[in-house]
């Protein structure tokens, strides 16, 4: 990182991050060509989990190529300045690479399910068994990541 002073370095901060944001920006390549799609997702164990659909362009291509990267971020606000060049952002954001892979059996879907749900809400739920069926549920196992503050 170009700037050391903002590099999060304590691992209780990244995590703190990584729990408390709402949306990733999950990055795929699409022959050569960046697709990143914002996603909701869930955070346990060094894994990010992210329900999607069965079918579409996110699952056709990672069913070519598994290598990801995600950004995450919270706490971001604008700060003002009389001076154009001195606005800035306050910020907290992780960024990392990971394999993922597709989970499409009902019990490891259904785990995913409830990871994903704790992440937006204390509440448990039961899930609809014609709706799992029909979704997969994207794990990425996190290979290294990065945080950043600013502000």
């Amino acid at each position: 990182m170009r700037r050391a002073d903002k590099e999060i370095k304590d691992k209780a901060e990244i995590e703190s991050v990584l729990q408390k944001a709402n949306i990733c920006h999950l990055g795929l390549c699409d022959n050569g060509l960046p697709y990143v799609v914002p996603v909701n997702y869930g955070y346990a164990d060094g894994c990010l989990y992210i329900h999607s659909a069965s079918e579409g362009r996110k699952i056709d291509l990672l069913r070519k190529n598994n290598l990801v990267s995600f950004t995450i971020y919270t706490g971001d606000e604008l700060v003002r300045s009389d001076k154009a060049c001195n606005w800035s952002m306050k910020f907290r954001s992780v960024m990392g690479v990971g394999r993922a892979t597709l989970i499409e059996d009902r019990q490891g879907k259904e785990a995913a399910l409830r990871t994903i749900m704790r992440h937006y809400s204390e509440k448990s739920t039961d899930f609809d068994p014609s709706r799992v069926e029909k979704i997969l549920i994207i794990k990425i196992n996190i290979d290294t990541m990065a945080g950043k503050r600013s502000g």
